[in-house]
């Protein structure tokens, strides 16, 4: 954990993650006694917030497969099942893939940190490609059933130019 005082702050208190270390940013004039409770409070609310983004799907294979059992009755009225979903080490050039021809999906390691949100818009993208192989007009019009398909992709896009991966939305 790090505390940043800052002469500029007044009254707001933040906090964030880099890496494995929080960073809680607090006005300079605070005392020690007050440093003291909103490290606490703040380390309480980002755990909070934390708690809520992680996606049990990062648990396991076996989670994953479930989680596209969920996404496919909800979003694609459970058409498509895989045989097997599983975490791989980093891929280069992609966020996941899928091989329809023996229904497996594949999904980087890179996503176990992602918001839930962003990881369900991947197993989407990669169950719809069970149905339709390329990125054709009923690909997209089935992906976009997904509310925050835009959103993820825009996120995706984001993490990839952000750590300079060169990673693409596409699978292609």
């Amino acid at each position: 954990m790090e505390v940043r005082r800052s002469a500029r702050r007044h009254r707001t208190v933040t906090a964030y993650r880099d890496g494995d270390t929080l960073v809680v940013l607090i006005p300079a004039k605070m005392t020690r006694k007050e440093e003291e409770h909103w490290v606490a409070e703040m380390q309480r609310k980002l755990q909070r917030t934390e708690t809520k983004r992680a996606s049990p799907a990062r648990a396991s294979d076996e989670a994953l497969l479930l989680r596209c059992a969920e996404l496919s009755a909800r979003y694609l009225d459970n058409t498509v099942t895989p045989a097997s979903v599983r975490w791989v080490r980093p891929m280069r050039t992609r966020w996941a893939s899928c091989t329809p021809v023996d229904r497996t999906i594949r999904v980087s390691e890179r996503l176990r940190d992602v918001p839930s949100w962003v990881l369900d818009y991947v197993l989407v993208h990669e169950l719809a490609h069970l149905r339709v192989a390329g990125h054709d007009a009923e690909f997209w019009r089935l992906v976009r059933k997904y509310p925050r398909t835009e959103r993820a992709i825009g996120y995706l896009e984001g993490l990839s130019a952000a750590a300079g991966w060169g990673l693409t939305d596409t699978d292609d």
